[in-house]
């Protein structure tokens, strides 16, 4: 009896869990490139009320062990890096990865370990610095920034992250400026920091981020697509019913501990 009421806390409070989890996946259903959220349970260690004995050829059978399930627990809570649809905007720093690279992003020129975004919507600041939105610095090939001269006017940006400048009279030359992507060989190690960036923990790799050629066959990032953006792959239809499920589940586990409370009324009133 008091077991069960262990086991409904525990239920509510996965469930708690869940549906926060939920609400901020249905919050950032417009946020660039965010991917969504999932909670994953586990049973709690069962308590054994008696053990297995072996059967013995001729003698007896074998007895199965009596458990009690303590509850559940919170097994992990993962980030799924699913591609989320694009949106043309034709706008040229808009920039989307058509595969599972990400961009690398610096707070400073100096930072060694790049922050890591799918988010693509970027600009130009004063000093005409390919920047992101909060102002952090878009790192090219090799870990450079991405600086645009003064005489380029007009640019486009080839699938392979190559800077292309436009003259006067419409001819296309390369420039030595080329964004680059980074390819994680565990891309749930990464951990959220806020701004749409990740960074990556010990179990990702950090020492093995490399910021490369987007589009190359070998290492698999994918290739950069402008004036497009990768929005959230949050699927609202799977949410909604994720949000009613884990409901009913809060409301389950809640009459677990009101059903405990009464019989242990009961036991109170036994004596009177």
């Amino acid at each position: 009896m008091i077991r069960s009421l262990y086991s409904g806390i525990s239920g509510m409070r996965g469930f708690q869990t869940k549906l926060d989890v939920i609400g901020n996946n249905i919050a950032n259903v417009n946020t660039v490139g965010f991917k969504a959220g999932r909670v994953m349970f586990e049973d709690i260690l069962s308590q054994t009320i008696s053990g297995v004995t072996a059967p013995i050829e001729g003698e007896r059978g074998g007895v199965n062990p009596k458990q009690v399930g303590l509850g559940v627990a919170i097994a992990a809570i993962d980030t799924m890096h699913t591609p989320g649809s694009a949106m043309t905007t034709n706008y040229p720093l808009d920039l989307r990865i058509n595969g599972d690279g990400f961009f690398a992003i610096k707070l400073t020129e100096d930072q060694e370990v790049p922050f890591l975004t799918r988010a693509g919507n970027f600009t130009l600041d004063g000093n005409r610095n390919l920047v992101t939105k909060d102002g952090m610095f878009v790192t090219g090939v090799g870990g450079n920034i991405i600086q645009l001269d003064e005489e380029i006017d007009s640019f486009m940006i080839g699938q392979d992250g190559r800077i292309l400048a436009i003259n006067a009279d419409g001819d296309v030359e390369e420039t030595d400026l080329q964004i680059g992507v980074v390819k994680v060989a565990n891309p749930g190690g990464l951990e959220k920091i806020g701004g749409n960036l990740y960074r990556a923990t010990p179990n990702a790799h950090p020492e093995d981020i490399d910021v490369m050629e987007a589009g190359s066959d070998e290492n698999g990032t994918g290739a950069i697509i402008a004036g497009q953006l990768e929005m959230s792959n949050v699927d609202l239809t799977s949410e909604f019913t994720e949000m009613i499920v884990a409901q009913r589940g809060f409301q389950a586990n809640s009459r677990i501990i009101t059903t405990s409370d009464e019989l242990l009324q009961e036991v109170v009133n036994l004596k009177r």
